[in-house]
């Protein structure tokens, strides 16, 4: 799960910057909130999940890294899609919304039990090996 996390999070950060460079050259700072949130919830925390969960098999191997990375990647781009258009005036997919946040709250509890779970000090020993 960790190098699939850090690889889908690369997917995101190129998706942020060009996001970012359209909103440079067109001058639609509306889009600030998909921007961040693309940034902050795909590259930098699947980033980081991704390197716990490859320092600490015992996460990486939990059904519950299976599920933060399946609701995560649902999610994200759920809420994302239904910001964009009720940031551009299109109410049609709002409902998108609760929907992704939802998963993705979700997917960051289970991240949290598991990391609380399965990352023990002795395991940072291991890494010294």
């Amino acid at each position: 799960m960790g190098i699939k996390f850090i690889k889908i999070s690369v997917v995101y950060f190129v998706i942020g910057v060009f996001l970012g460079y359209y909103m440079s050259v067109s001058h639609a700072y509306n889009l600030t909130g998909v921007h961040v949130h693309i940034n902050l919830l795909g590259w930098t925390a699947m980033t980081l999940a991704g390197i716990l969960y490859t320092l600490f098999p015992k996460a990486e191997i939990s059904i519950l890294g299976k599920l933060h990375f399946w609701l995560h990647n649902i999610g994200l781009p759920l809420m994302m899609i239904g910001l964009f258009f009720l940031v551009q005036g299109n109410t049609s997919v709002e409902f998108f919304i609760p929907i992704g946040a939802t998963a993705v709250v979700i997917a960051v509890i289970l991240f949290a039990i598991n990391i609380l779970k399965n990352v023990k000090k002795e395991d940072m020993q291991n890494l010294d090996k």
